[in-house]
């Protein structure tokens, strides 16, 4: 594959994150795939965000599990945008999309509604839990999944193939050379976040990745150098 450029919930730099006002603005401006993050609320709607309680983002409080959604869609989520369904995302935007789980119950739910939806092509999956991506891949095993790893020990390889990802994005601060190599020698494409400023996109090129999440859009974002 060429190298991949995903915009980090959208494009949140600039646009509030999580939003689709933020996914369409990153994929009018040039990114390949556009990632977002899943967590179920307390009636068991696919709620787009990051963390696990509104607070952050929004002007509401609580944790989303305790939320309804009809109550998460009274929030304001900036500049007057609403907090999404994963439904809605998979509306607004094109281009493909990196969908972050967090537990096995959203993977259930997540798997059911790319079935329905006949998005398995589109949508490839994230988790840093390995138990949620094995969901996953036994529900439906065509869809992509990516193994999502700050702790970067001897065994990220055979990690990521007990969960059939054939992709891990990894902190770019922790990436080594060697970490690169060993997964590239068993077949597994390496992309890092968060890819921002100029010295971010010349160690990603250095090292020889395969992909980069960004919190900019592309021609804000970056020079990217040549090679990549």
């Amino acid at each position: 594959m060429g190298f991949l450029t995903v915009g980090h919930r959208g494009v949140m730099a600039v646009e509030p994150e999580n939003t689709l006002r933020s996914f369409r603005r990153a994929e009018q401006a040039g990114v390949d795939q556009v990632e977002l993050d899943l967590h179920l609320s307390k009636d068991g709607a696919l709620v787009v965000m990051h963390d696990a309680s509104v607070e952050r983002t929004t002007d509401g409080r609580g944790l989303i599990r305790d939320l309804t959604l009809e109550e998460i869609r009274g929030l304001d989520a900036g500049l007057g945008e609403r907090v999404p369904v994963f439904e809605e995302a998979l509306a607004a935007v094109t281009r493909p999309i990196q969908a972050e789980i967090k537990d096995a119950a959203a993977a259930r739910v997540l798997a059911s509604v790319l079935r329905e939806r006949g998005e398995t092509g589109r949508v490839s999956v994230l988790s840093f839990h390995d138990e949620a991506l094995a969901e996953i891949h036994t529900l439906l095993p065509e869809v992509a999944t990516v193994l999502v790893a700050s702790d970067l020990g001897p065994d990220i390889v055979p990690r990521a193939q007990a969960v059939g990802a054939r992709l891990v994005s990894l902190d770019l601060t922790r990436i080594s050379l060697d970490l690169v190599r060993r997964c590239h020698a068993a077949g597994i494409a390496v992309m890092a976040w968060t890819v921002n400023s100029p010295q971010d996109w010349a160690l990603a090129r250095a090292l020889g990745l395969d992909g980069a999440a960004t919190d900019l859009p592309p021609s804000q974002g970056r020079d990217l150098p040549a090679g990549l």
